[in-house]
């Protein structure tokens, strides 16, 4: 590798990680939401979710109440397994 080659990736490199260091505490979440997503919280006091395609707006609650009722069906043994809920 030539010397203009070396000096370009060395300053890419360094250039890549100032921006990096600069940007993150704009970028990364608020202590508060960390903490709040890190602790549980009861179903009824999420409100209420979008999952779309007609759907429309629906309780957490209802959902969560919704899929305790209706398990995914189990997956057949050496089958990929069956995902139906792409919820938490």
């Amino acid at each position: 590798m030539d010397r203009d080659s070396l000096i370009f990736c060395i300053g890419s490199l360094a250039v890549s990680l100032l921006v990096a260091v600069v940007a993150f505490p704009f970028m990364a979440m608020d202590e508060d939401i960390v903490e709040k997503a890190a602790t549980p919280q009861p179903a009824y006091e999420m409100g209420t979710v979008d999952v779309g395609k007609g759907f429309g707006e629906l309780p957490v609650e209802e959902l969560m109440a919704y899929y305790v009722d209706n398990p995914p069906a189990a997956a057949a043994s050496g089958a990929a397994p069956i995902v139906r809920f792409g919820g938490c």
